[in-house]
């Protein structure tokens, strides 16, 4: 099913952009600005980090990629969908963003660029984190279905991680909204992985995946 993957793909992330920057422009109130914690005093800002921001686009493409049943494809897309959804409908009713750091953001004109970007912020919950925990899952749900070896999942959910700490690094975001990004990435992706949910019911025989 690649062209339906290639073409949704993209075509779900024009979706989100279009929604994620009417929602930045158009906040209902003044963006709260979000607290520090001991967590961002102990991260100092690493601009290599950068890397593994921007690597999030590749990490959440791998979980559709590797789904043959159309159905569980489908299951999958609506649990993300309904993720981004409920993060963008939380940033448009209580907008949020992150304090002013005392950096001189022309020496970092990539990321300083991504900053740009973020008008009112969008902080918390951290919708990057969110999405990358909920491919995590995802991805760790696919390699025990094929039988990969454990060591595969690990690496994976430390990559997850990584991307994570990129947000503080790069203070495009402060501890609480990595946590809360964590916490919604956690429970949108136990609904959609839950024993009921879409693709529990019967082994696919390519790939060992639930169909």
């Amino acid at each position: 099913m690649w062209p339906l993957k290639a073409f949704g793909t993209t075509g779900f992330m024009v979706l989100f952009f279009l929604g994620y920057f009417g929602v930045m422009q158009n906040p209902l109130f003044t963006p709260t600005v979000m607290p520090l914690t001991i967590i961002d005093e102990l991260i100092p800002f690493t601009p290599v980090a950068f890397g593994f921001y921007v690597s999030l686009w590749l990490y959440v493409s791998l979980p559709p990629a590797f789904l043959l049943d159309l159905r569980q494809l489908l299951g999958y897309g609506f649990w993300i969908g309904a993720l981004c959804i409920s993060c963008l409908t939380i940033f448009w009713v209580w907008p949020t963003t992150i304090p002013l750091f005392e950096l001189d953001w022309a020496q970092y004109p990539t990321i300083a660029k991504i900053k740009g970007l973020d008008i009112s912020g969008n902080a918390c919950p951290s919708l990057h984190v969110a999405t990358a925990v909920f491919s995590a899952a995802w991805l760790q749900h696919i390699m025990r279905c094929i039988g990969a070896p454990r060591w595969m999942a690990i690496v994976s959910w430390i990559y997850c991680l990584m991307i994570v700490w990129s947000t503080v690094a790069l203070r495009q975001h402060v501890a609480i909204d990595a946590l809360a990004g964590i916490a919604v990435g956690l429970i949108f992706a136990g609904l959609s992985l839950r024993p009921t949910g879409p693709g529990n019911k019967k082994a696919n025989p390519k790939i060992g995946l639930i169909a």
